[in-house]
């Protein structure tokens, strides 16, 4: 755990009490802080910001602790199986004891997000390994009872979970879906997405957030219809969480550290006018390859690289409409080729033959 109160500019360690590190989600509940740990612990909990920590798992029969939410005095906790099945617990004296809210959710492998509507709370899941699929539970009576709420969504893993409003948006392994209604039936919506699998979302104002395994952060701001890259100066897009303070952005990422960026400077891209793709022809290629770059933007960035990772090709172009590339030394193979602006990375596979 670690701490920062200068706006991100400097963090301090703050794991005192803490034995395993293996954290995976926090929740606040006035001046208590809840940690859920994924490695066995359960849940610590600190009273003095986070100065000390103490395991508060009495009632807890499931210790994989993946996901924490607070509603009110209630705070739920979400578990995955391991060695016993994943539940959801409810603790309504912050944390002094646990009891079990899980009749209904069955055939899934863990908890990972919830969500709040009105009396609808929502639970994400994702899959267990004796073949059930994961998808989305609602409890209309605080966690006494769950039931399937799948409509319209394929079998996917439910990553996340946002409410704006009326509308409720799940981030999955195949992209954003959308309920209107209250979770009575969902439908994809993935336009501007150039990665699809969404991990974490965040709202602020009319601007959703939406934090993707590989493809950098997408901005949505009318309700989750369309989406736009917003990737300016972040070079790690493996986003696993976020925090909005003020009027700054935080990105926490997969092993590239935290990234911040002021709100203001999302406020005049012009979503309808962005063109978020390329193409790269012949393909497959023999000597030449040509890649066709979006014109809405001054400066890309193209690379290509080798199917272990090993960059073959890198340029950065300005004002271009398209770059040849000599492909005549290139061995024959699966190549990958990427293409980076300000708003959107993008990855499409090519052929070179001989």
């Amino acid at each position: 755990m670690f701490l920062s109160t200068n706006n991100g500019s400097y963090w301090s360690t703050i794991n005192s009490g803490i034995t395993n590190p293996d954290l995976t989600s926090l929740a606040i509940n006035g001046a208590n802080i809840f940690a859920g740990a994924a490695g066995g612990d359960g849940i610590y909990l600190s009273t003095n910001n986070g100065g000390n920590w103490t395991v508060v798992n009495n009632g807890l029969t499931n210790f994989l602790v993946n996901s924490l939410f607070v509603n009110g005095t209630d705070i739920f906790a979400g578990t995955f199986g391991g060695f016993s099945p994943p539940r959801v617990f409810l603790s309504t004296n912050n944390g002094s004891s646990w009891t079990l809210a899980s009749t209904g959710l069955t055939g899934m492998g863990g908890v990972t997000s919830f969500a709040i509507s009105g009396t609808n709370i929502f639970a994400g899941t994702v899959s267990s390994v004796f073949g059930y699929y994961g998808g989305i539970f609602i409890t209309t009576n605080n966690g006494s009872s769950w039931t399937f709420s799948n409509t319209g969504l394929p079998a996917v893993n439910v990553f996340s979970l946002v409410a704006n409003g009326s509308t409720i948006l799940a981030g999955t392994d195949a992209g954003v879906y959308i309920s209107n209604n209250n979770g009575g039936n969902w439908s994809l919506s993935n336009s501007g997405l150039s990665n699809n699998t969404v991990g974490k979302f965040a709202i602020n104002g009319t601007k959703i957030f939406a934090g993707t395994y590989g493809g950098g952060v997408f901005l949505s701001t009318d309700n989750g219809t369309s989406w736009n890259a917003v990737n300016a100066g972040l070079t790690n897009t493996y986003i696993l969480s976020f925090a909005i303070d003020g009027t700054n952005i935080f990105a926490g990422t997969d092993n590239g550290g935290v990234w911040k960026r002021p709100l203001s400077e999302l406020t005049s891209i012009d979503e309808n006018n962005l063109e978020v793709s390329f193409s790269v022809y012949p393909n497959p290629a023999t000597n030449q390859l040509t890649i066709a770059l979006p014109n809405n933007f001054k400066e890309v960035t193209a690379t290509i690289s080798d199917i272990t990772g090993k960059i073959i090709y890198k340029t950065t172009t300005i004002n271009s409409e398209k770059l040849e590339v000599n492909t005549s030394d290139f061995a024959e193979g699966v190549y990958l080729v990427q293409v980076q602006t300000e708003y959107f990375i993008e990855t499409k596979k090519v052929i070179v033959t001989k």
